[in-house]
């Protein structure tokens, strides 16, 4: 009995460790200042090529992300409440182009149900604030 006692104390201090360390989850807003720390906004385009694009991000109720070399391209859609990480993107892309008002459906990852559609917007450049003396 003392053994199990023990185990699950261990268990328990463990879980609560991995607990305080998660610390609060942060808004979208708060998680694409993050990302953008250090950045600067650059002239809006209605599209990105495919070709460049790399590693798109979800952020939920917020925006798209993706990177292209040392861009990050942030678009926020129109309906950017339907946005969920969980959800999978099936996009349909104008030519080798990832452009404002493209269709871009929202699928359940589970049952692979149609969940929703975005309204891509523009999408807008960052790049890394050139060092100043």
């Amino acid at each position: 009995m003392r053994t199990i006692t023990i185990a699950l104390a261990a268990a328990s201090l463990v879980m609560g460790g991995a607990a305080a360390q998660a610390g609060p989850r942060l808004t979208g807003e708060q998680q694409l200042a993050k990302m953008l720390d250090g950045r600067v906004a650059g002239k809006p385009t209605s599209c990105i090529s495919l070709s460049d694009t790399r590693d798109g991000t979800v952020i939920d109720k917020t925006a798209l992300v993706y990177r292209s070399g040392g861009t990050l391209w942030v678009n926020r859609p129109d309906n950017a409440r339907q946005l969920d990480s969980d959800d999978i993107l099936v996009t349909y892309p104008t030519a080798g182009q990832f452009c404002r008002l493209d269709r871009v459906n929202t699928v359940e990852r589970s049952g692979h149900f149609v969940t929703g559609f975005i309204a891509l917007g523009d999408f807008v450049p960052y790049r890394r604030a050139e060092a100043r003396d």
